[in-house]
């Protein structure tokens, strides 16, 4: 019985970790795709028109992405 639930806890906290390090990937990825589209924007080449484009592909399921992590830390924190 002890094994089982000691084994349980390290699978739990492990499963958090690694949770809480995609999270922070996740939102880093966004962070850095709204800049580069921001940068990209501004130049008329077309080129970096298509770029600029092309971003809002990675941009859109990351920024869902994003708003179920506010919207679960905020749960979390009022439960």
């Amino acid at each position: 019985m002890i094994s089982s639930v000691t084994t349980t806890t390290v699978t739990t906290v492990a499963t958090l970790a690694v949770g809480a390090a995609l999270g922070a990937f996740t939102s880093a990825l966004l962070i850095l795709f709204l800049a580069t589209k921001e940068v990209v924007t501004v130049d008329s080449r077309r080129q970096l028109v298509f770029l600029g484009k092309a971003l809002d592909v990675g941009i859109l399921p990351l920024l869902m992405s994003f708003i179920l992590i506010v919207v679960l830390k905020v749960v979390e924190i009022l439960a």
